[in-house]
């Protein structure tokens, strides 16, 4: 009997070594020469093992990819490429040909060939094709040569891959690289299963997890991978990436991803800020995170206290390690002219002209100024202040909540004693944060390293006038100092202007009101849509029933077709039903029943001719009320992608005028419009769009 598909893939990860490190991936200024040499040699150290050169704007990367390496480029790249074997560490040359490609032009092929032939010679032996970030839409000429897009990508991946002599390590990057770009799931996905399939066993496959940025990566959605994809797959993590928004810095821990997943995965690499320096706690808190794993660490939790058993990876213990580690880089001088505080017993500079004396205030004169050393707590409180992009660090969430109460309790508002008592304590204890925001960013501003303080600068500047802005907003809610942060007037300065153009569109928008102040952080919701299973029965219709009885009583509501959909009196069409779920469980679902006159015949309500010739297909949505409008209106749009997959040339839908959620969805959607129909109960809409 033959191997089941996909074992000897796997099995064949089972001996690889573990990919491990960073990929140098993101948009924007790459590293420079010296930056990644000394990244190599903290590899080694902290124990990584990978690095793959993939700056998106590196020209000859992706623009000018068929551009070969002039004699001094090469000579950069053969000094970089020595100095990673210097280190231990395997340089993977990744080019991203996708944007303008001809994947059937021989010429383009032999392009592609010979530019990895010269890296090649450059002395480096493992590869990496990129087709992600690249619209999946084929020239003609591709279109009569192959089947699908994933079919082309696949080709000519092979086909480099056998000419470069099938190297141990050789990557592949999907366009759909994140359960949240599969039509309509992972495992339904059309092209996933061609990459699995078709695709070399010894060729690895890079994934982000279930967004571009996943916020967590659970075993079960990297099983489901591998199980489409045939080979376990190698996580380019995205979760400390900030090339989306230059605003933003990530300086917290590697977490949310159990160290379960290290023996179901080929490696991790994580592609990092834009900025160099401020990577160290993403890598060093990677390299502890692997290490746990290596040597079975239990899971990526939180520990409340010291009795769990070690090995372990805490996210918390992590970045202490790591920001422990970092204070020593910042105590380091990098530049002429930086000074290090000195103790007493430090050998003094020769004075060569006593004229030249260091100079000494006289008593009655201000004092030198002195800068206080940097300390564990200063950057501890600069990573809680510049955390991950779902979660902000203890301290920021803290001030976020204390901000939003003092707002919401002023006691300018309150004559309340007791009530003003409290006020005013919390909002010395707020302004005491604030305060330890301040001196951290002058302590930050005087340390020796000036090059982490560099890449820093623009970050811890923005906050600590945000800060400021923040602390005299609430000293003028408390009646010390005018009320508004900013004073009003006919000339005001530049710096008044937060944000420039970008700010003004933000405050332009309905949403921006609402979004300046969070009782706790943002959190954006990691959601799966997957297809309906009889066990999602009884969930889809606690939802019905749930929304339905929160509009109108139960009983005074006219019934809808597909109201016998929903109490499951008549069934979906298996393969046009999909629920949405997040982390709490079912929150929604879009199902489809391809023969409406059944549910007119169920409900006794007769149904114009016209209108079942347009749109035969009847369909019903819902959400609960936390869901946000950008996964129902995916899931809804998938449903209609395999609704038109199975043959129907339209869909219609019934929808209560009080049910203003789903109307809204429906008609943001852009193709429903409303139909008119027959006995059609009062204050329900129907809508209908063609395939």
């Amino acid at each position: 009997m033959s191997a089941p598909a996909g074992t000897e893939a796997l099995s064949q990860a089972a001996n690889k070594r573990f990919i491990s490190g960073v990929v140098e991936g993101f948009y924007g200024r790459p590293w420079t020469m010296e930056q990644r040499t000394e990244l190599f040699q903290r590899e080694q150290k902290w124990g990584l093992n990978t690095y793959l050169y993939a700056p998106k704007d590196d020209y000859k990367h992706r623009m000018y990819w068929r551009d070969l390496y002039t004699e001094e480029e090469a000579e950069q790249l053969i000094a970089l490429i020595s100095a990673a074997k210097r280190y231990g560490i395997e340089f993977i040359y990744a080019i991203s040909p996708g944007l303008d490609i001809t994947f059937s032009n021989p010429r383009e092929v032999a392009t592609l060939k010979k530019k990895l032939d010269q890296v090649k010679e450059f002395g480096c032996c493992s590869f990496s094709l990129l087709f992600d970030d690249i619209e999946a839409e084929m020239c003609p000429a591709d279109k009569q040569a192959f089947s699908s897009f994933a079919h082309a990508q696949v080709d000519i991946t092979n086909e480099v891959y056998r000419h470069l002599g099938e190297p141990a390590t050789f990557l592949f990057c999907p366009t759909d690289y994140c359960a949240a770009f599969c039509t309509p799931t992972v495992s339904q996905s059309t092209y996933l299963h061609t990459v699995g399939e078709k695709l070399l066993p010894g060729i690895d496959i890079l994934w982000t997890g279930p967004k571009v940025v996943s916020n967590k990566i659970s075993v079960e959605s990297i099983e489901e991978v591998s199980s489409v994809l045939k080979r376990a797959p190698v996580i380019w993590d995205n979760i400390h990436a900030n090339d989306y928004d230059l605003q933003r810095l990530f300086l917290g821990p590697y977490k949310d991803r159990p160290t379960e997943l290290i023996p179901k995965l080929s490696g991790v690499l994580t592609n990092p800020n834009c900025e160099y320096h401020p990577n160290f706690v993403a890598i060093h808190t990677l390299a502890t995170w692997c290490k746990a794993g290596a040597e079975g660490g239990q899971r990526d939790v939180e520990m409340a206290g010291e009795q769990e058993p070690e090995p372990c990876y805490s996210p918390q213990k992590a970045l202490t390690l790591a920001l422990t580690d970092w204070l020593e880089d910042f105590q380091s001088t990098d530049q002429p002219g930086a000074h290090v505080k000195k103790d007493s017993l430090d050998e003094e500079p020769m004075q060569t002209d006593m004229a030249e004396s260091p100079y000494v205030p006289g008593t009655d004169e201000n004092p030198l100024y002195t800068a206080e050393p940097l300390t564990l707590d200063d950057l501890t409180l600069l990573s809680d202040l510049f955390y991950l992009p779902y979660e902000h660090g203890p301290t920021a969430r803290t001030m976020l909540q204390e901000l939003d109460w003092l707002k919401n309790h002023s006691v300018v508002a309150s004559a309340d004693t007791d009530q003003t008592a409290e006020w005013r304590s919390r909002a010395q204890q707020f302004d005491g944060m604030c305060e330890a925001v301040v001196q951290m960013f002058n302590r930050l501003s005087n340390a020796p390293n000036r090059s982490i303080l560099y890449d820093l600068y623009n970050y811890i500047c923005d906050i600590k006038t945000g800060v400021g802005l923040a602390r005299a907003y609430v000293k003028g809610l408390g009646g010390h100092g005018p009320l508004s942060a900013q004073p009003v007037n006919n000339d005001p300065e530049a710096w008044t202007f937060r944000g420039g153009l970008s700010g003004e569109f933000q405050r332009m928008l309905p949403s921006h009101g609402n979004r300046d102040l969070f009782t706790s952080p943002p959190v954006t919701e990691v959601y799966c849509i997957r297809p309906f299973c009889p066990d999602d029965k009884l969930q889809v219709q606690r939802i019905f029933r749930e929304v339905k009885s929160a509009e109108v009583p139960l009983g005074v509501q006219p019934p809808l077709l597909c109201d016998c959909l929903l109490e499951g009196e008549i069934l979906p069409s298996p393969d046009c039903a999909l629920v949405l779920e997040d982390e709490t469980g079912v929150c929604g679902y879009a199902l489809a029943l391809p023969n409406a006159k059944q549910a007119a015949a169920k409900v006794q309500r007769a149904v114009n001719d016209s209108v079942l010739e347009n749109f035969p297909t009847l369909i019903a949505a819902q959400v609960l009320p936390r869901v946000t409008d950008s996964p129902a209106k995916r899931m809804i749009g998938q449903l209609l992608s395999s609704v038109k997959s199975s043959g129907s040339k339209g869909v219609f839908c019934e929808v209560r005028q009080s049910d203003q959620k789903m109307l809204g969805l429906y008609t943001q959607l852009g193709c429903f419009r409303p139909i008119t129909m027959d006995n059609l109960p009062q204050d329900v809409i129907a809508m209908g769009t063609s395939l």
